[in-house]
């Protein structure tokens, strides 16, 4: 019989790169029978741009590429840090009553897999009820994608609150049967909180592009592309896109690619002199990520006010693979993590400030058109290290070794 596993999803979109198309997709592709229970956000899901589906993914449940969905509505489940706090010291099964815990239990899985605080603590509440009802003892995950809540985040956090759910954090810590998390920098802070916490990294990092072409920059245009969301103050300004643009399109053929851009809602206008050298594509399908990757030279990510981000220093997120795994060479700031990836594995360049300036990328990309040679040398390492190490392929086999792991009861080898 299969194991079940299900995947208790908060906040994120139910078609999250990672959620759906990596973790869930590889499990059942590989035997799990797999269940998400996702949230609807006034009576819709959404997509990852926060785009409300109007006309599509209406049931309240259904299949989707093998997986069965089954959602709840958001405002239904909004605990707030103390009364989450209490229901978990109280150790009182019956106070978990909310969507997600009663849903997630009906499925009744082998498996339980969370991935934020909200669905960690509502995963917490089916662990108990089903110890206690049935004498089931099911297996928890915790997916930590980022540091929640931020240690040095006090601009969108208050004090008291944030000490109030680091608090919640290190109680639950202990009511999950293994971590997963997305950098080595992560790892080490939760391993610093709980040293013997069964931990595993899986990068956030796309399958092989099989339809690959190695890169030759042998033409005089140099394209620069950011895949993602443009947030001006944290990452991807597009007030630094549009001096950029305009500092090298005066010495060089230059264009910039934007995969992605702004959320629903929200618009990005591109100033009419550089509307000939700033191509947008909006969101795209995460399938055709490398089609749109073909004609790129250079990955941008500029990751801003690390001051107020332990999260942005210790990240490596997904559009950084996305550009390895094409043989884009990534140009970034010095953020502690990505900086150290890419010094070791020679892949791209450390603009060396933590506040770069768009003269400053600016400076580093004309550096690369002069010198091809560098580029694709950087290019051929990109690539590489994907082939060997980071492709979702080797990642896979990272998550499917955590779940074997938990069901036969043993430490597999990565273990600490």
């Amino acid at each position: 019989m299969k194991k079940k596993v299900c995947i208790l999803v908060h906040t994120h979109s139910f078609l999250d790169s990672r959620i759906f198309k990596k973790e869930a997709i590889s499990l059942q592709k590989n035997g799990y029978d797999v269940t998400m229970v996702v949230p609807r956000i006034k009576g819709k899901l959404f997509d990852i741009d926060k785009k409300p589906f109007d006309t599509q993914f209406l049931e309240e449940s259904f299949i989707h590429e093998g997986i069965k969905i089954i959602t709840y509505n958001l405002q239904d489940f909004r605990p707030p840090v103390d009364l989450m706090q209490s229901h978990i010291d109280e150790m009182d099964y019956t106070q978990f009553d909310n969507p997600l815990t009663n849903i997630g239990l009906s499925v009744d899985a082998d498996i339980y897999h969370a991935h934020e605080m909200g669905s960690l603590y509502a995963g917490i509440g089916i662990k108990r009820t089903l110890q206690r009802t049935k004498q089931k003892h099911v297996k928890l995950i915790f997916d930590s994608h980022d540091l929640i809540p931020d240690p040095l985040d006090n601009k969108t956090i208050q004090k008291e609150n944030k000490v109030k759910m680091l608090k919640l954090l290190n109680r639950m810590l202990h009511e999950i049967d293994y971590m997963i998390t997305v950098s080595e920098s992560i790892k080490s802070w939760f391993l610093a909180k709980k040293p013997l916490l069964p931990i595993e990294i899986v990068y956030n990092s796309p399958p092989l592009a099989t339809d690959y072409t190695e890169k030759k920059y042998d033409h005089n245009k140099l394209t620069v592309c950011y895949e993602g969301h443009i947030a001006d103050t944290r990452k991807g300004s597009k007030v630094k896109i549009f001096k950029m643009t305009k500092l090298c399109s005066n010495k060089i053929d230059f264009n910039f690619k934007i995969i992605g851009g702004v959320l629903h809602g929200h618009s990005l206008t591109i100033p009419s002199n550089l509307k000939d050298r700033i191509q947008l594509t909006g969101w795209v399908d995460y399938h055709s990520i490398a089609q749109h990757m073909e004609d790129v030279d250079v990955g941008w990510i500029d990751f801003d006010e690390l001051q107020y981000s332990l999260n942005r220093a210790y990240a490596l997120p997904n559009k950084f693979f996305s550009y390895l795994n094409n043989g884009v060479p990534v140009v970034v700031n010095k953020c502690h993590e990505m900086e150290n990836f890419i010094r070791v594995h020679r892949c791209g360049l450390v603009v060396n400030k933590p506040k770069a300036t768009a003269k400053d990328y600016a400076e580093a990309f004309l550096y690369l058109n002069e010198n091809k040679d560098k580029l694709r040398e950087m290019s051929k390492n990109a690539r590489k290290v994907m082939e060997e190490v980071y492709s979702w392929e080797n990642m896979e086999k990272r998550l499917l070794l955590v779940y074997d792991s938990l069901i036969n009861n043993y430490s597999h080898p990565f273990s600490l």
